[in-house]
């Protein structure tokens, strides 16, 4: 299951973003915060209504200071300045944001966008150039987090002007001035082509991408991180806009800032590149070609999470389809990473790793050293998460390393086989890879594969021993049944847990015995044993643990199990012996049965073979 690939930032980053800008604020106009604090002030202790009306008549008071002052005058210049941070520091408080835009707001912020017509006058004297503009991006960014505005914004012609906004250091000299206002700019066509696939069509008919390509190579990393933002945002689901970025030649300068030291600007190339990918595998035949692939492998091992996660992602896409990619990628050291990123506490990380990892575990070379560098017990412990993706991608990965021989033993030995049956599940995909993973190791039970199990039951400690008898009890053909469990010692090592004081363990052994039965009543005519002399008297399941006619009971856990002496004794030599011979139970109307819970022993008795070789061992 592919996980879906995010555009950009979530509501949440975004939010984030906001905060970062607000902290970048040019601070020193006193003027301002008194205007806001005495706003805040007025709201406080008033009725909703009486707050919204309050806000409504900032909100025009200052609209009608932009509508009179698209000027070079310098009182004009400064006036729209102040309303433009007025109208930006309320929208930064989302739930007013309605209130801005009913209040008039946007078309005066968007004629703002561009300078005021210049007289013979004003050539030589430009009060605040730049800042205005500043503003006024500033302020439509934030309305433009609320998608319902976003339209609105652009009819009213704000693209246009924006994508000129971009290309300010073209016709002034760079300052901190021209820098912020193109950083705005950018990061207001961000915001307004946010999950809006005909505003990113907009900004690209309007010529957004080839500045936005260009300042990538800005000298302010602000800037650049900006633009490769809004590039990350137009470039998601758009195959035009992918095309056109890629056509601008964007690739060497976002593979240069996957390098970079500054993780902001590594964090965005990798998504740009990562929406350039996506669904695109002609452009990722090219970002390969362009020596993407060093760089992202070492994203993984990066201090910034969000860059490991996305660079996780951009792997397991280029694994897709491609064999000799998938090859590479483990040769050139993102395994050891990726395992590592598998036991983070961000449970992004883990799903985006777990993802990776599935993908690169389709290839039989890369499935034994993902295993012999440790990648399976983690992988395990992901199936017990509550996250159905991250279940999911674990349980992916895993049935890939499942398909390596040289992984089943290992695979079983650290339990493997059990932590698949009693999974608990949350998607129907998952339950069905992790059934097919079963089938997958239960095909390779056979030849050098269970050699080398058998081994293991020979000479591994006794945790393993038993985990090794218990998956074989499930996956080994009925053939082999006897080289396993009589002749191999597995039968001891079940009947060796029922005894264990841990219930966990007793049902498992109880269930492994079950299956066991199951198998050898399942033997053809041809491989059945011969039927035994000792006739064999069955009532059928109806009469287990039932009363009627009952003879004999036996204690377990203080409840009462009620047997058919006839029934035992015919079907074991066991029974035969406790109730025929010269033992104590011979005339016990009550038989107690220590050390052992009850719903292990009501399953023994269904299968009495077993229960009387058991039974005898007690």
């Amino acid at each position: 299951m592919d996980p879906q690939r995010r555009q950009g930032p979530s509501v949440p980053e975004r939010k984030g973003q906001k905060r970062k800008l607000d902290e970048e604020t040019v601070i020193g106009d006193e003027q301002q915060q008194m205007q806001q604090r005495e706003i805040s002030s007025s709201s406080a202790g008033t009725s909703s209504s009486d707050a919204r009306q309050a806000l409504l008549s900032e909100v025009s008071a200052q609209v009608n200071v932009l509508n009179t002052t698209f000027s070079w005058l310098e009182a004009d210049r400064a006036a729209a300045k102040r309303a433009t941070h007025v109208l930006a520091e309320l929208a930064k408080n989302e739930e007013v944001v309605n209130w801005i835009v009913e209040g008039g707001a946007v078309p005066a912020l968007v004629k703002h966008l561009q300078a005021p017509p210049t007289s013979e006058a004003d050539r030589n004297l430009k009060p605040f150039e730049h800042e205005v503009e500043k503003g006024s991006a500033f302020a439509l960014g934030l309305l433009a987090v609320k998608p319902e505005h976003q339209q609105l914004i652009v009819d009213n012609g704000a693209l246009s002007h924006l994508v000129n906004l971009l290309k300010r250091h073209m016709d002034s000299n760079c300052s901190r001035a021209v820098n912020s206002v193109i950083r705005r700019a950018a990061d207001a066509i961000t915001n307004l082509a946010h999950e809006n696939s005909s505003i990113k069509t907009r900004v690209r008919m309007e010529g957004g991408i080839p500045p936005l390509v260009e300042l990538l190579e800005f000298t302010d990393t602000k800037v650049q991180r900006a633009a490769a933002g809004a590039l990350r945002t137009l470039a998601f689901k758009n195959d035009e806009n992918k095309n056109q970025i890629v056509e601008c030649n964007a690739l060497p300068t976002l593979i240069l800032m996957l390098r970079s030291e500054d993780s902001a600007i590594h964090y965005e190339a990798v998504g740009v590149i990562g929406n350039l990918v996506h669904s695109s595998p002609n452009i990722k035949k090219e970002v390969l070609a362009a020596g993407a692939l060093q760089p992202v492998i070492g994203l993984l091992s990066s201090c910034c999470s969000e860059s490991q996660r996305e660079a996780a992602l951009l792997l397991g896409q280029f694994a897709a389809t491609d064999s000799d990619c998938k090859v590479h990628i483990v040769q050139r050291g993102a395994v050891r990473p990726l395992i590592e990123m598998l036991q983070s506490p961000d449970v992004q990380l883990r799903e985006m790793s777990a993802f990776a990892l599935g993908r690169l575990a389709q290839d039989m070379h890369n499935q034994a050293g993902i295993a012999h560098n440790g990648g399976l017990v983690p992988l395990l412990k992901l199936l017990d998460s509550k996250n159905g993706s991250l279940q999911h991608n674990a349980a992916f990965a895993l049935y890939g390393l499942a398909d390596n021989e040289d992984n089943v033993a290992d695979f079983i030995r650290v339990g493997g086989v059990q932590k698949l049956q009693d999974g608990e599940f949350i998607v129907q995909a998952t339950k069905d890879c992790v059934a097919k993973t079963l089938k997958r190791l239960e095909e390779k039970i056979h030849g050098r594969v269970l050699n080398h199990l058998l081994y293991l039951m020979r000479v591994a400690e006794k945790g393993v021993q038993r985990r090794v008898a218990l998956a074989l009890a499930h996956l080994c053909s009925p053939d082999d049944q006897r080289t396993i469990f009589i002749d191999g010692g597995g039968l001891e090592l079940l009947l060796g847990l029922l005894g264990s004081t841990n219930p966990k363990q007793q049902l498992d052994g109880a269930v492994a015995l079950f299956k066991l039965a199951n198998k050898a009543t399942t033997l053809s005519s041809v491989d059945a044993a011969p039927p035994s002399p000792t006739p064999q008297v069955y009532l059928g399941d109806q009469f287990v643990n039932n009363a009627t006619l009952s003879d004999v009971t036996f204690l377990v856990e203080g409840r009462r199990f009620y047997a058919h002496r006839i029934c035992l004794l015919a079907s074991s030599d066991a029974f035969r012996a406790m109730f025929d011979g010269g033992y104590r139970e011979k005339d016990a109307r009550d038989i107690e049965i220590p050390n052992i819970r009850w719903e292990v022993f009501e399953l023994m008795m269904r299968f009495d073979e077993f229960c009387a070789f058991n039974l005898s061992s007690l």
